[in-house]
């Protein structure tokens, strides 16, 4: 039931509120006018498509830095506990430091605290790590190693960019606004058409239409707001970020 209630918050009522108050101020004045609705879909469903759209192709995005990210840091911890030029201790320490770094960025992408300074910082000691004992592994065993770790740090910056820049915000309050204004716009037009069409039942047959209308338009802008953060666990559709972590 959660996934069908979660398009439902204040936005929700407000428009429906918006629209009922039109309606009815509508039919009361006998207000109607011929408008041509195509401009409602250049106005309003193409820029919240382009929007949805948008937030989507983010959170496909954010899956894919995570997977490389895992995937990195996993191999990364492998081929260093194979080292054996390596201490049990060292290798102890290194494997600490690795789930430390998956543990404080899935903290920093979801509802916690942690800052991306910290991630870095515990990324950084991997990564000065591997060159302090550059001399005492093979060649290419280092390389590749960096080469992962690159893999790894491309997954911190990549991630930390979708959290911190959104889809544009001008155009998601442009929607907003517009989605307000709909019902003015959309039902005296609608009630000319039933008018010119000899509808019997216009006045229950024009509350239906605007609300259905209005409910279906503030319904799309809400689940483009729950995917504008695909971490903060804040909806249906956000990435399992336990998937992620190593720690799990």
């Amino acid at each position: 039931m959660k996934k069908y209630l979660i398009i439902v918050n204040w936005r929700t009522f407000v428009a429906l509120a918006i629209t009922s108050l039109t309606t009815h101020f509508t039919l009361v004045k006998n207000f109607q006018y011929n408008f041509d609705l195509t401009m409602i879909s250049i106005a309003i469903i193409f820029p919240l498509v382009f929007t949805i759209k948008s937030a989507f192709r983010r959170r496909e995005k954010a899956i894919e830095h995570l997977a490389k990210f895992k995937s990195g840091l996993i191999t990364v911890n492998a081929c260093l506990q194979s080292q054996s030029k390596i201490s049990d201790e060292d290798k102890n320490k290194i494997r600490d430091t690795i789930y430390n770094i998956s543990k404080y960025l899935i903290e920093y992408l979801g509802p916690e605290h942690t800052t991306l300074e910290t991630v870095r910082k515990e990324a950084a000691k991997i990564s000065d790590y591997i060159k302090e004992r550059s001399k005492s592994m093979k060649f290419n065993a280092s390389l590749k190693i960096q080469g992962f770790m690159r893999d790894v740090l491309l997954g911190i910056e990549n991630s930390a960019g979708i959290k911190e820049h959104r889809t544009p915000a001008s155009i998601r309050a442009y929607c907003l606004v517009f989605i307000y204004l709909y019902p003015i716009i959309y039902v005296p037009s609608v009630y000319f058409r039933l008018l010119d069409g000899n509808s019997q039942s216009s006045p229950w047959l024009l509350y239906t239409l605007a609300l259905i209308s209005t409910f279906v338009l503030i319904s799309l802008f809400n689940v483009q707001e729950q995917l504008e953060n695909p971490f903060d666990q804040d909806g249906v559709d956000d990435v399992k970020l336990e998937m992620f972590d190593l720690n799990e």
